[in-house]
């Protein structure tokens, strides 16, 4: 990004090039709605169903909860730190039929619905039968996925924004997974 100062790449530009001639009804209207889950109230209900599937007994339940939102708004706020630094622009604003604000790498929507669906693949995977699990993990990457791309469809992200959006959970919900053991382990009882 830095060795092009933010400009779009010339795929990049012809992704949106092809959403803005390629938009219209039901198309239009459904991108708007599934792009809506994807930052909000949706993905901290996510985290915590994600953490109350994975807890035993209230206590737990309370530490999965918490130890969810904290890997969500943590990662919110390293992408938003992430998003300052580097200051990418966006593409122009005649092409967004969506609303955004602030610059554009990486896409909050694709970050913040990655992680989500990530920690509630995670509850689900504690709690359910294996190939229950396997299923919700398709269904939840599928949603993940369809966040991201409606960003491009609506104007208001590169593709690039939203692949950096998915890569950035992607190491985030990898290193959650490695503090798991120490976040979630039972205190000793003296």
């Amino acid at each position: 990004m830095s060795v092009r100062h933010g400009a779009p790449l010339a795929a990049e530009q012809a992704a949106v090039r092809w959403s803005v001639a390629h938009r219209g009804e039901p198309a239009h209207s459904m991108a708007g709605a599934l792009t809506s889950t994807g930052s909000g109230a949706v993905p901290y209900l996510m985290a915590v169903l994600a953490g109350l599937l994975a807890g035993r007994r209230a206590r737990g339940r309370l530490r999965a909860v918490c130890c969810a939102v904290v890997v969500l708004a943590a990662g919110q706020a390293i992408r938003y730190g992430l998003m300052e630094l580097l200051a990418r622009p966006r593409p122009p604003v005649a092409d967004w039929t969506g609303s955004a604000s602030g610059y554009a790498f990486p896409s909050g929507h694709a970050t913040t619905s990655a992680l989500a669906a990530g920690i509630l693949a995670w509850g689900i995977a504690r709690r359910a039968r294996p190939a229950v699990a396997r299923t919700w993990c398709v269904v939840l990457a599928l949603w993940a996925a369809g966040v991201g791309l409606t960003r491009v469809y609506l104007g208001v992200h590169w593709p690039g924004d939203v692949l950096g959006g998915w890569f950035l959970a992607a190491g985030l919900l990898a290193l959650a997974l490695l503090l798991e053991p120490f976040a979630l382990r039972r205190p000793d009882r003296s």
